[in-house]
């Protein structure tokens, strides 16, 4: 079996690379042949999301058109079509159908966002009008199976395909685990994410100057949020670099995932908040959609719903350092029961066999 992944991201892309990547030794290990294939290349990657730069974005843009299009030469070698989000970021789903119709090859469609709401990115807002959230319907629709990665986007896939199979954003917990680290004097408070999320960190402003005049000696470290330096003082913001991703997790004692309560948050597969456990970080969360499934508020971690609940139980691990690692130790165990990368991975490549099969 051999099979073309078309995804949107080269690896810094977080989506794909825990969507589809971290799978791939295993399908090594089955013998499953594959080629993977990125729309946007780490140099394109680099400047997508920055504002401007419009000339650079075009070349590339055609550039990586037209690899796609060359891709469609090979497709004939393939057992199955592999589409994580979008085979093409613009208009209808030209290539999904063309490999289903025209080539006649079985497809799967993955997707962990709710990328079925309008266009969100405010750096590319004015191209916005070529995007078509009505193509993922489509898409769903004559897909051989469809993986997504929590039950709220399950029921929006379910109005199209029956074949729907929930497969959460896993994580691997041998990768991903604390590191040995020398006793601190400085509790850093963290946050790790991508210009997508950073945003919500703005509703924790009052929050972190709270923190830092009853805390003088803490670090509010986020890594990823280096657009918001000025609108957070006080805090220390990263660039995020995908080398030194678990080095910076690994410096965190408290992990924080805000966010407000949408229907594009709702589609949120929960990964910064396991990532988080699974390396034994006690985190304070939103209580939106999958974070409250994996939650259990006090035990494995906290759910806070106002400024005064993230104040307070933030203040809570700061004041104990065994309640950190109590509650880093629970949600570590939580990660690793239920959301480890070895339990999903035979999931997945079960998946694979089915849509080959014509299995439903």
């Amino acid at each position: 079996m051999r099979i073309l992944f078309w995804v949107p991201y080269p690896k810094e892309g977080q989506s794909n690379r825990f969507r589809v990547e971290q799978y791939l030794p295993y399908l090594d290990a089955e013998g499953i042949g594959y080629s993977l294939r990125p729309f946007v290349s780490s140099e394109f990657y680099r400047i997508l999301y920055q504002p401007g730069r419009f000339l650079s974005k075009v070349y590339f843009f055609i550039k990586s058109s037209l690899r796609r299009i060359i891709d469609l030469f090979s497709i004939s070698k393939y057992d199955l079509i592999f589409v994580h989000r979008e085979a093409f970021p613009f208009g209808p789903p030209f290539f999904e159908i063309l490999s289903s119709r025209l080539f006649n090859k079985p497809l799967i469609y993955d997707f962990d966002d709710a990328i079925f709401l309008e266009e969100r990115s405010e750096a590319n807002r004015a191209i916005s009008f070529l995007k078509n959230p009505g193509k993922i319907a489509r898409i769903i629709s004559f897909s051989e199976r469809v993986i997504v990665g929590n039950d709220y986007l399950k029921e929006y896939a379910q109005r199209f395909n029956k074949n729907i199979t929930v497969i959460p954003t896993p994580v691997d917990k041998e990768k991903y685990k604390q590191l040995n680290s020398s006793k601190k004097d400085r509790i850093v408070v963290g946050w790790i994410g991508s210009h997508s999320t950073a945003e919500y960190l703005l509703e924790l402003k009052d929050v972190f100057q709270k923190l830092k005049k009853e805390n003088p000696d803490i670090v509010i470290r986020l890594i990823g949020a280096e657009k918001y330096r000025e609108q957070l003082p006080l805090t220390e913001c990263r660039a995020w670099k995908l080398e030194d991703e678990i080095i910076e997790l690994s410096s965190f004692d408290i992990g924080l995932m805000p966010m407000p309560d949408n229907p594009w948050t709702r589609g949120k597969c929960a990964f910064k908040l396991l990532l988080y456990m699974s390396m034994g970080i006690p985190a304070v969360c939103s209580p939106v959609e999958m974070n409250k499934e994996i939650i259990k508020d006090g035990e494995n971690g906290f759910l806070a719903s106002s400024p005064e609940e993230w104040l307070e139980k933030i203040q809570f691990l700061i004041n104990s350092l065994d309640l950190r690692r109590k509650i880093g130790f629970e949600g570590r165990k939580t990660a690793e029961k239920k959301y480890d990368l070895r339990l999903w991975a035979p999931v997945f490549i079960e998946v694979l066999k089915e849509a080959v099969k014509g299995e439903g």
